[in-house]
């Protein structure tokens, strides 16, 4: 069989829109502040931008807490060395990740999350694409396991990757935006001793195909027609 230009475009097209691309991720690659007068606390905490993906200009991962008690560590992740941990829960206390999805289609969102044995068990999580004036409920409810002690399904190590702690969903209108903000929002009512925990955080988009990408192979499209 004869191998066109076409055809290996056409294949090229196929094999792209068929995987997704990492957006934007935090793992947390490094190690919060430790000692007497150094551990963060207060309203809220974060780790900056993205350490993985294709957008992480101007991205952002924090903690936010209606306790200025709060205390921010990082304790080791779901199959990574860091996690993001705070405590001091009151209800509408959330984890926000800002990001943009510029060029991107078909959005979702995947992260690992646990929490102590008196941390936070319910969540919500809403998505805002106009800086936090609207919300957009994507799931009312979700609950978060716990990690060690009795009861838990695991415990989380930086050297082995436990998929229970792992949640997906999609964005629904995330497309091609230029601010996005999702929050992990607590619907606990009492969890100010217990600590919650959230790791790997990644958006995945399929990279839309620019304009001249398109015409392009439309027109190889059609020089291998008229070659047949």
């Amino acid at each position: 069989m004869k191998t066109t230009f076409a055809s290996i475009v056409a294949v090229a097209a196929v094999a792209t829109s068929a995987s997704a691309d990492l957006v934007c991720g935090w793992t947390i690659t490094t190690a919060f502040p430790t000692g007497a007068g150094n551990v963060p606390t207060g309203v809220t905490y974060g780790v900056g931008a993205g350490d993985q993906g294709a957008l992480t200009a101007g991205s952002s991962l924090t903690s936010v807490h209606a306790l200025a008690a709060a205390t921010y560590t990082s304790p080791a992740g779901n199959g990574s060395q860091y996690a993001f941990s705070s405590n001091n829960w009151s209800t509408g206390d959330y984890y926000q990740a800002s990001f943009a999805t510029t060029g991107y289609d078909t959005i979702s969102l995947s992260w690992d999350q646990a929490r102590s044995s008196t941390g936070p068990a319910s969540f919500e999580l809403v998505m805002s694409l106009d800086g936090g004036t609207n919300w957009t409920t994507i799931l009312a409810s979700y609950t978060v396991l716990q990690s060690g002690g009795g009861g838990a399904p695991g415990t989380w190590s930086s050297t082995t990757y436990n998929a229970l702690y792992t949640s997906t969903t999609s964005l629904a209108g995330a497309e091609n935006a230029s601010s996005v903000i999702v929050r992990f929002r607590s619907l606990a009512t009492a969890a100010a001793t217990g600590s919650s925990r959230i790791d790997n955080v990644f958006i995945n988009g399929n990279l839309v195909p620019a304009p001249g990408a398109v015409a392009l192979l439309g027109l190889a499209g059609l020089v291998g027609r008229r070659r047949r």
